[in-house]
Formats: structure tokens, C-alpha cells, sequence
């Protein structure tokens, strides 16, 4: 028996997440031979299968710090493992978090809060993975279908032939704009989660490195490298926020409004 203190790092989570992980390992390595195979068999060089090999591992750098830091914020309150295991296959930092946040409202526990009760620990990893199947599920289910629809719409558009674009844009936007307001607002009704000057701070700061980022990418046509903008953003929003809780006094960064 395991002791119930360590449930988030037992032998028995640790088991499932080489299981998942060696799965995803093999499962990709699967299909790298499958494609290599097939790009041989059609005529495409060894050399350019190598670069196109080298170029996708390069890439995959910005996805994979991104999900470094969602692991490292959802640490707090579930331990390494299971968000190790939830971002080896599936999610993200806004959808994650606000999840196991909005769970562990519900049991009245502050966000960021260890859990040490393996009932809440169950219903927030329930939770997190039964959310997250609704929209493979929808997709699948509806994604053709919104697909016709939003391409019927462009071809009628007199005004504008990259509505598609637009809508998904807009789309993105408001679900990101809303994020930003909750942040700013306050998370949570117990005021677990407080708004205020390092809020406002980390929020200015990483959309700034982002947008300069963005215009060294595409003023040097660096189009390849704007994947990082994101986790360069979020790492440089970390390291402003740090160095401004060393160098301004308490009463400054602790300031809060709600």
C-alpha cells in the first residue's frame, strides 16, 4: 500500500504515465517510419527526408516549452504526473487550468491549492479529461458541417472573400479576450486568485514581447520562428514579473483590486 499522502506521485500514477508516454513515443514512431517509407517509395531523396525530419524537431521546441510551463502551473495543486500525462496527448494551458480550477471551486478550495484529498484529486482529473472529449467529439461529429457552412458563406460574401478567416479569427479572439478579462477581473468568487498590479504587469508584458517578436519575424522574414512568439512571450512575462517583485517594494507589487 502507498502512502495516501503521496497519491500524486504513487507507483500507480508513475506506471500510467510510462504507459501513455511510451505509447505516444511508439505510436509516433510508427508513423515516422510509415512516412519515411512512403516518401521513399515516391521518389523523394534522403536528403530531403532528413531536413524535413530535422526542420519538424526544430519546430517542435515551441509546442513542447509551452507545454513545459502549463505542467509546471498546474504542479501547484496536481502534482507533476498527471498534467505530464494530460499534456504528453491532449490540451493546453487556458483550457487545463481552467478546469482544475473551476473544480476545485465547486469543493470551495482556492486555486493553485495542493490537493490532498484523493476524492477532489479524482473529480478534477475526471473532470479535465471528460471536458476535453467533448471537442474531439463535436468535431467529429459537426466539424464537416460547420466546415460547409462557413465556406458557403465566404463563396456568397460579396464584401469580403476571406470571411472563413475572419470568423475563425473572431472566434479566437473572444475566447482569448475573455480569459484576459477574468485575469484582470479576479478568477474565482472567494478571491483566491487576486487581480492586480503583477496581473496587469505579466498581461502588458507578454503581449508587448510577442508583438515585437512578431515584427523582428516578419521585418527579417523569419516566418518559421513565430512559433516561439508565444512561449517567449509567456517566459519573458515570468522573468519582467520576477525581477519587478525584486526591485519594487511590497506595497507596489502586492497591490491588488479584487
Amino acid at each position: 500500500m502507498f502512502n495516501l499522502a503521496d497519491f500524486k506521485e504513487s507507483p500507480l500514477m508513475l506506471g500510467l504515465a510510462a504507459l501513455v508516454i511510451g505509447f505516444v513515443v511508439v505510436e509516433s514512431l510508427f508513423f515516422l517510419v510509415k512516412a519515411w517509407r512512403r516518401g521513399k517509395a515516391i521518389g523523394i531523396s534522403t536528403e530531403t527526408l532528413k531536413n524535413t525530419v530535422f526542420t519538424s524537431s526544430l519546430f517542435s521546441v515551441a509546442p513542447a516549452i509551452s507545454i513545459l510551463v502549463t505542467v509546471f502551473a498546474l504542479s501547484t495543486s496536481l502534482g507533476v504526473v498527471l498534467p505530464w500525462i494530460r499534456l504528453s496527448v491532449i490540451g493546453n494551458l487556458l483550457y487545463e487550468k481552467s478546469a482544475a480550477d473551476i473544480t476545485l471551486e465547486q469543493f470551495g478550495i482556492p486555486a493553485d491549492t495542493p490537493i490532498s484529498d484523493p476524492e477532489v484529486f479524482s473529480a478534477v482529473s475526471w473532470v479535465m479529461t471528460i471536458g476535453i472529449c467533448f471537442g474531439l467529439i463535436l468535431v467529429t461529429i459537426f466539424g464537416k458541417l460547420i466546415l460547409k457552412k462557413i465556406s458557403k458563406a465566404a463563396v456568397k460574401s460579396e464584401k469580403s472573400s476571406n470571411i472563413a478567416d475572419v470568423i475563425s479569427a473572431s472566434a479566437f479572439i473572444g475566447i482569448i479576450a475573455a480569459f484576459v478579462a477574468q485575469s484582470l477581473a479576479g478568477q474565482t468568487k472567494d478571491h483566491s486568485s487576486d487581480a492586480g498590479f503583477m496581473s496587469l504587469i505579466c498581461l502588458v508584458s507578454a503581449v508587448i514581447i510577442s508583438l515585437v517578436f512578431e515584427a523582428i519575424c516578419i521585418k527579417f522574414k523569419w516566418k518559421k520562428l513565430e512559433v516561439f512568439a508565444t512561449p517567449l512571450s509567456i517566459f519573458g512575462a515570468m522573468a519582467i514579473a520576477i525581477l519587478l517583485i525584486q526591485v519594487l517594494p511590497e506595497s507596489v507589487t502586492s497591490f491588488v483590486w479584487r
